[in-house]
C-alpha cells in the first residue's frame, strides 16, 4: 500500500477513475484555450475554413533552424481538399503501413505512432471520431495528448507543409489519407514547432501518446529475462519502441546489415518459434521509414524460414518491402542499444501472472525550489538533503519474487517548452528503520545522517525528461525521494510511483488483470499550503492575483462547484489578496498564503455543512447559520446587504461567493474586535458598508 508522506507532505488517493476532473479523457484541458466544438460550428455556421493564428501556416511554426533560408522561401501550405478530391481521415482502417517518414528526422515519433496502431484502445484517446471530411468538415480537427499528467486537446486546421511539391512532415502510404499528417502537425503544435519534432526521444512520445508508464532496457547489458519481459509486452497491450546505437550527428547512415544508425523503430512482436531441433526466440521490428529492412538472419526471404513448420511460417512470415522484418533475440540486442515498454500499469512485469495481485498508482505533482525543497542528490549532506520532498511507500509480503515497485520521475519543462535545457534528477530509495516510522513528521536530518544500510539510487547522469526504473523491493516501509543532481536546482516535478499489492477481492473477475484503464488515476499532489503556494510561485517567493486565481480553481475548487459557480473570477482573488496582503505590496508571501488556506478549508467544511441539497449553492437562510457557524453574528439588515451583494438573481450564493463575503467579514472582525467591551462582535449594516468603502 501507499502511506502519505508525514508532516506536510501528506497525500493519498488512490483509484484508476477520474471522470470528472479537468484534464482527465473525458474533460481534457484546452490546449491554447481552443475549444474544438465552438470553433467548428462558429466556422461550419459562417461557411469558412478555419485558420489557426495559435500555430498559423508560417515559417514560425516551422521552427527557425529546421530549414534553410533558401528552402523556407519554397515552402507552401496545402489543405488535403488541394491535394485529393475525396480526402479522408483515415481509409481502410489504421495501421502502421499507413506511415512514411517525411523530410523532418522524427523517427522517433513515428515509431511511437506505429506502435499506437497496434493498440487501439489508446488510438482511440488520442484521435477521437467526432471529426473528418465530410458534412461536418471546416479546416479544423484536433488530437489528444497526455501532458505533464493531464491530457490536453490540441486544436489544428489541416493545412500542411510542403516543400518542392513534397511533404514536409510524415506523408500517408494511401494519397487520400490524412490522419498521420495531420496527428503529426497537432504533435508539433503541442512542442512548440516541427523542429521540436526533428530528434527526440521515443520513450517521450511513448508517454505522451498514452498517459502510461515507460520503462527503458538497455540491451549492451540486458536482464536475463528480456524475452519474457517482451513477450508479456506483447500479451499485455503494451507499446514498443527500440533504437539503434548513434546520436543526432550520426544522420540517416545505413549499415551493411539493413539497419540505420541512430533510428528509432517500432517492436511489433515477440515470440518463440520451432526450429530445428530447438526453440528459437525472435522479435520484430518495423522502420517508420516504411521500406529498409534487416538482411541477416530471420529477414526476409532468409533461410532460416525454410527449416520452420508450415503451420508458423503461415502466421508469421511474410516477404514484403513494408520496413517491417524478424530477427533473432541475440541478433536484436547485438544491433539495438535500447527497448522501450509503456504502458498504463507495469503490466509487462508480471509476466503473464496477475493472478491475486495488482498495480496501484500514487501521482504527485511537486517542486523542487532553492532553499526550501531543493536539497540535492548527496545524501550524505544530510542537512540539504533531508529538505527534499519524500514520499513513503509499505511494500507487502509478494506471493512470488518478482518486481514490485516501479517508480517514475518526470520534470516539466522550464516555460512549458519540451526542448528547454533538462536537469540532471533522479531519486533514492531509503528503507525506514522501525524507530523512524512512528515519526508525525517528515524524515529528519538525524535519519540520513545516520543511514548505514544500502541506498537505492537512479537517474542524475542523464538530462532526460522521465527518470523511470523498476524494483523489486522485500516487506517493510520505504521512502522515495526525487532531487536534482546540484543543491538549489529548481523545476516542477512529476512522481508516479507503481507498487504491487495484493488483490482481496472474492470475486474471480477482481483477482484477474484488472481491465487497462482510458485514463490515468486520480491525480495526488502535495496539498498542503507550501507545497501548493510552491507549485503556483514558480521561481518566485510570492504570488499574484491571477497566480491565486489559478490556484484556487484548480486545485481548491471540486469540479462540482467548479461546473456550477464558473470558479473564482479574478476580481474576487483582487479582492481576497488585498484583505490578506499585510504588507501592501499586492501579493501575498507563504506566510500569508497559509492564513488564507486556513480560512479556505474552514468556510469550506462549512459550505459544505450547510448545502445539504446538492445545489452547490446557499440561500439567505443558509447563510445566517454559515456565519453563526463560523463564529460571528450579523443583523438581519447586514445579512439583506451581504445576500443582495454576494448572490445571484435567485437570492442563491454559490462557494466561490461565499468565501469572498466570509474573508471579508472575517477581517472587519478583526478590525473592530477591539471596539468591542466584551469581545463579541455583532455588525450592523452600517458598520459594513464603512468597512467596504475602504477595504
Amino acid at each position: 500500500m501507499m502511506l502519505p508522506a508525514p508532516g506536510p507532505y501528506q497525500k493519498l488517493e488512490l483509484g484508476w477513475q477520474t471522470k470528472g476532473r479537468i484534464g482527465s479523457l473525458q474533460s481534457p484541458q484546452k490546449f491554447n484555450n481552443q475549444d474544438f466544438t465552438l470553433l467548428r460550428e462558429y466556422y461550419l455556421s459562417r461557411g469558412l475554413l478555419f485558420e489557426d493564428d495559435t500555430f498559423p501556416a508560417h515559417v514560425s511554426s516551422i521552427g527557425p533552424n529546421l530549414l534553410s533560408a533558401d528552402k523556407l522561401s519554397y515552402l507552401q501550405w496545402k489543405r488535403p481538399t488541394m491535394i485529393e478530391k475525396n480526402p479522408h481521415l483515415i481509409v481502410d482502417g489504421v495501421s502502421r503501413f499507413d506511415i512514411v517518414q517525411g523530410e523532418i528526422g522524427d523517427c522517433w515519433v513515428l515509431a511511437a505512432l506505429g506502435s499506437l496502431t497496434l493498440q487501439r484502445q489508446f488510438l482511440e484517446n488520442v484521435m477521437p471520431k467526432d471529426q473528418g471530411f465530410k458534412e461536418t468538415y471546416a479546416g479544423i480537427f484536433h488530437f489528444r495528448f497526455w501532458h505533464f499528467g493531464d491530457w490536453v486537446d490540441v486544436v489544428i486546421d489541416d493545412r500542411l507543409p510542403f516543400l518542392n511539391e513534397r511533404y514536409l512532415s510524415v506523408q500517408p502510404r494511401s494519397r487520400n489519407e490524412f490522419w498521420p499528417s495531420l496527428l503529426e502537425k497537432a504533435y508539433a503544435k503541442l512542442r512548440g514547432s516541427y523542429q521540436n519534432l526533428h530528434w527526440g526521444y521515443i520513450s517521450d512520445a511513448l508517454v505522451d501518446l498514452t498517459g502510461g508508464v515507460q520503462v527503458q532496457f538497455l540491451l549492451q547489458k540486458p536482464p536475463s529475462d528480456l524475452q519474457e519481459i517482451a513477450k508479456a509486452a506483447a500479451k499485455s497491450q503494451c507499446l514498443m519502441g527500440c533504437t539503434t546505437p548513434g546520436g543526432q550527428s550520426v544522420g540517416n547512415m545505413e549499415l551493411k546489415n539493413g539497419l540505420i544508425k541512430g533510428h528509432a523503430y517500432t517492436v511489433t512482436g515477440a515470440t518463440e518459434i520451432p526450429y530445428k531441433n530447438g526453440w528459437e526466440d525472435i522479435i520484430r521490428v518495423w522502420n517508420p521509414w516504411g521500406h529498409g529492412e534487416w538482411r541477416g538472419p530471420w529477414s526476409d526471404g532468409s533461410p532460416q524460414w525454410d527449416r520452420v513448420p508450415a503451420e508458423y511460417k503461415k502466421d508469421l512470415y511474410e516477404d514484403k518491402d513494408d520496413g517491417e522484418f524478424w530477427m533473432s533475440r541475440q541478433a536484436f540486442t547485438e544491433q539495438f542499444s535500447l527497448l522501450c515498454i509503456c504502458n498504463n500499469t507495469p503490466s509487462f512485469l508480471d509476466f503473464g501472472d496477475q493472478r491475486g495481485t495488482r498495480w496501484s498508482l500514487a501521482m504527485y505533482v511537486n517542486q523542487w525550489a532553492r532553499g526550501l525543497t531543493a536539497g540535492g542528490s548527496n545524501y550524505h549532506n544530510a542537512g540539504a538533503f533531508s529538505r527534499n520532498p519524500q514520499y513513503f511507500i509499505q511494500v507487502e509480503e509478494p506471493d512470488l519474487k518478482k518486481y514490485n515497485v516501479v517508480v517514475s520521475l518526470m520534470q516539466k519543462p522550464a516555460n512549458n517548452m519540451p526542448n528547454a535545457q533538462k536537469l540532471f534528477t533522479g531519486f533514492l530509495i531509503f528503507r525506514v528503520e522501525p524507530k523512524f516510522q512512528g515519526l508525525k513528521d517528515r524524515l529528519p536530518v538525524a535519519f540520513f545522517s545516520q543511514y548505514k544500510s544500502k541506498v537505492l539510487k537512479y537517474g542524475f547522469n542523464v538530462s532526460t525528461r522521465d527518470v523511470t526504473n523498476y524494483f523489486f523491493l522485500s516487506p517493510g516501509t520505504y521512502v522515495v525521494v526525487p532531487a536534482t543532481s546540484e543543491e538549489g536546482q529548481e523545476a516542477e516535478f512529476l512522481l508516479r510511483i507503481f507498487l504491487r499489492i495484493q488483490d482481496n477481492h472474492e470475486d474471480l473477475k477482481s483477482r484477474l488483470s484488472p481491465v487497462i484503464p482510458k485514463d490515468i488515476p486520480n491525480q495526488s499532489q502535495d496539498n498542503s499550503s507550501e507545497n501548493i503556494f510552491l507549485r503556483y510561485a514558480k521561481q518566485g517567493s510570492d504570488i499574484n492575483a491571477s497566480q491565486l486565481q489559478r490556484l484556487l480553481n484548480e486545485v481548491f475548487l471540486e469540479d462540482q462547484m467548479a461546473s456550477l459557480s464558473g470558479g473564482f473570477c479574478f476580481e474576487s482573488c483582487r479582492g481576497i489578496l488585498a484583505l490578506m496582503d499585510l504588507k501592501s505590496n499586492g501579493r501575498l508571501s507563504l506566510q500569508e498564503f497559509k492564513h488564507l488556506w486556513k480560512y479556505l478549508a474552514k468556510y469550506k467544511d462549512i459550505f459544505r455543512r450547510e448545502e445539504g441539497t446538492g445545489s452547490g449553492f446557499l440561500d439567505v437562510s443558509d447563510l445566517r447559520n454559515a456565519v453563526q457557524r463560523a463564529g460571528l453574528a450579523v443583523d438581519d439588515q447586514l445579512l439583506h446587504l451581504m445576500a443582495l451583494r454576494y448572490s445571484d438573481s435567485s437570492m442563491r450564493i454559490c462557494f466561490p461567493d461565499f468565501v469572498c463575503c466570509m474573508i471579508r467579514l472575517k477581517t472587519m472582525a478583526s478590525v473592530f474586535r477591539n471596539l468591542s467591551k466584551d469581545g463579541k462582535i455583532c455588525f450592523t449594516a452600517a458598520e459594513w458598508m464603512i468597512f467596504t468603502m475602504y477595504c
